[in-house]
This record gives C-alpha cells, structure tokens and sequence, in this order.
C-alpha cells in the first residue's frame, strides 16, 4: 500500500510498520532539533498525545540530544489533569521525559488554579510568550473525522481557531466528539513552525486523509496542509 498525496501539501514517508515509522520520525525531529540548538541555541517542541505517538516519543528521549537546552510543550491538552489517564502531559512525561530526556523543559497546556480552559487564556498566552517561537518542530496526529490538534469539526471556537490571521496562540474547544474540553494551539502557531509533520498509522486514516485533500472544503486537516509555508513531513505506516 502507498498514501499518495500532492507533493505541494505533503512529502509522505511511507515506513514498513509502526516501530520503524517511530524510529524513522524520532531520527528526523531530533535532527531538526539539533540544527536548531546548533543556529539558535535552544530549541521548541509541540507534541500531539493520544496512543499512536508512544513508541516515537520513546525513541526520541533516547536520541542524543542536549535536552537542557530543548522546550518541550503541547499541540493540544484535554482538561484533565496529569492523574487522569486520558492526559496528554502524563503520556508525554510518562514515554518522553525519561533519562537524559528529562532534563528538558517542559509547558503543560492544562492548569489546575483555573476552573476551565476559558479562564486559563491570559496566563497560557503569558506562558507561551516564554517559549522559543516559531516552534523548532509540531508534530500532529489526525483522527478519522480528519481533525488535527483539537480542531474539531463542529467545535465551538473552530473558526477562530483555524483563522489564519488571529493573533491567539491558544483557544479552548468544546465539541461533541471531543469528550472533555480541550485546550488547543492556533493554526497560526503551527503553520508557523519551521518543521510540521504529520504521524499517521493505518489505511483508514491514509483514507480519511485522501478524501480530505480531494474535498473542496475539507475538514481541518486540510486547512493545516494548505496554510503552511512548506510541505508538511507525513510519516504514515500501513
């Protein structure tokens, strides 16, 4: 099986099974990482949750990189806190920030002094104000109703979201298919980064992506690959 996609879009890495995809994806972000801390002398990094990135970020926290110098933070977070099973902060402290890795610094999305992801915007906002920006390195997932990040079809701040001219670097998201609130970058931060990709697993997906870009208004993932500057670096395995 192939994902073919328009080379303008997406440069697809097509890897022969989920282990290699990791270590083909780790290899790669570490070395943008690496350039970057070798220009820049720090470097910024936005990770997506959900299972399909466990063994890639456990690939990369044993790249040798010097992780004091690296900012590790978020694409998106549901409003749960670090105890819950379904957050992104605990998965990624869990499987990244290990060993050597753990000297990196590091931006959860949720916070636990505010009552809601509403009331958390101006202290966010302050706090991704610190971060080396334009992100070193996002790394999206995607799920089968084509959302990316938390922009959800249907979401409540959608549009304001995807608004390529917005200045907000995060906004809350309410959906029905999101389950719990959410908490998301704006397309803005992630069209900016100097290196996006896209990690994706399974032919369905593959599909779902297809359809997306042959759509002439697609669903959110769509609006990412067409507002980016260069094309998004797909790492997809069958």
């Amino acid at each position: 099986m192939s994902l073919a996609l328009p080379q303008n879009l997406a440069q697809v890495h097509a890897c022969a099974d989920h282990d290699a995809l990791a270590e083909a994806l780790a290899a790669s972000v570490a070395a943008d990482l690496r350039a970057a801390l070798a220009e820049r002398g720090r470097a910024s990094l936005a990770l997506s949750g959900g299972t399909t990135p466990l063994r890639f970020f456990q690939a990369l926290s044993v790249q040798p990189l010097a992780w004091e110098q690296i900012h590790v933070t978020l694409v998106d977070e549901r409003w749960v806190d670090e105890a819950n099973p379904r957050s992104n902060a605990a998965l990624v402290r869990q499987h990244l920030l290990s060993g050597a890795a753990a000297a990196a610094s590091f931006l959860p999305l949720y916070r636990d002094d505010a009552g809601g992801p509403e009331q958390s915007l101006a202290a966010l906002e302050t706090a991704l104000a610190d971060l080396p920006l334009p992100l070193d390195v996002a790394v999206l997932g995607m799920g089968t109703d084509g959302h990316t990040a938390s922009f959800f079809p249907g979401g409540d701040w959608l549009d304001r979201a995807l608004d390529p001219a917005g200045r907000a670097r995060v906004v809350p998201m309410h959906a029905p298919a999101a389950g719990e609130p959410r908490i998301t970058l704006t397309l803005p931060v992630l069209a900016a980064a100097r290196h996006l990709y896209l990690h994706i697993e399974g032919e369905q997906k593959a599909q779902v992506l297809r359809e997306a870009l042959a759509a002439p208004a697609g669903p959110p993932i769509a609006a990412v690959l067409h507002a980016t500057k260069a094309p998004v670096q797909t790492y997809w395995c069958p």
